[in-house]
């Protein structure tokens, strides 16, 4: 493993220790903000959080599921699901990015890798910031919005649409200006539950990169700005702190057991259910968004 890796995995190590330590001392406190609402779905978050997470790390990804799942049962307040969804799935992602950049075995320029990361998490510590002091029904439209983008790339994915990228394994110039400008708004858009996984591996190939390169910059970046962000929105209060204990605590056995165990198996149909889970409930979103307007 390459220097820039070693140093990535220390760095990377020091951020989680710091959310950790975050968490925990704010733990007490944020847990005397969660209604009944979350502790009457015990079991159906915990079922939830392994299959999402099980599906994530086989490249479904587990925001737009998680959401879809939180709404259709009605389990979590709209306005805390983006933190929830942050804080949660952290520690997991953490874990994923340090099995699958191990694997990986393309060396990205470490110049392109660390400035990539860095953009997202700054999006993600300004776009967190913002999102935990937004209302119920902003919460409700942005996220609807996130979700039928969410959908959209999934479709495309489905029917391998999309650049076929290059070999490059490093950004100059305007490419890296544009590589950065994207990166960071999609970690602002993390923020409010749209995953970054697909939308960085287009970026990287429209970009001409080689497309395995996106699998160390879209794992660092997502390692990186969740813990980051999650810690905006954890000193907010504005997450549900039980649900998304039960998100780290199940979604860690379905990482290993993913990428160990399984590896790999045919999702085509899994994508298809997904796709129409994720925008059932955008419109569920929206909709409730229209009716908090028309009641105010």
């Amino acid at each position: 493993m390459g220097t820039p890796k070693v140093i990535l995995f220390v760095v990377l190590g020091v951020v989680t220790a710091w959310f950790v330590v975050a968490w925990a001392r704010l733990f007490r406190k944020s847990s005397a903000a969660d209604g009944p609402l979350e502790t009457q779905h015990t079991a159906f978050h915990a079922v939830v959080a392994f299959f999402c997470t099980f599906f994530d790390v086989l490249g479904i990804g587990n925001f737009a599921p998680t959401t879809s799942a939180f709404k259709f049962r009605g389990s979590v307040p709209d306005e805390k699901i983006p933190g929830t969804l942050n804080v949660g799935y952290a520690i997991p992602t953490i874990v994923s990015a340090y099995i699958y950049i191990f694997v990986v075995k393309v060396e990205v320029d470490s110049t392109t890798l660390v400035s990539m990361i860095t953009a997202a998490v700054l999006g993600a510590w300004l776009g967190a910031g913002i999102v935990a002091r937004w209302s119920r029904r902003m919460i409700q439209v942005g996220m609807g919005a996130a979700l039928l983008a969410a959908a959209v790339l999934m479709v495309l994915k489905q029917f391998e649409i999309g650049p076929a990228g290059g070999d490059a394994l490093s950004l100059e110039g305007e490419r890296l200006g544009i590589g950065l400008a994207v990166n960071f708004l999609l970690g602002a858009l993390m923020t409010l539950g749209i995953g970054l996984y697909g939308p960085c591996l287009i970026l990287v190939s429209l970009l001409g990169m080689d497309p395995r390169a996106a699998f160390p910059i879209m794992m660092g970046s997502c390692a990186f700005l969740m813990p980051v962000g999650g810690v905006k929105f954890i000193r907010e209060g504005s997450y549900s702190v039980r649900t998304a204990l039960l998100l780290t605590l199940c979604g860690l056995p379905a990482v290993l057991i993913a990428a160990f165990v399984v590896k790999e198996m045919p999702l085509e149909y899994v994508r298809w259910l997904v796709v129409v889970a994720v925008v059932y409930a955008a419109t569920m979103m929206l909709r409730s968004a229209w009716v908090e307007r028309r009641a105010t």
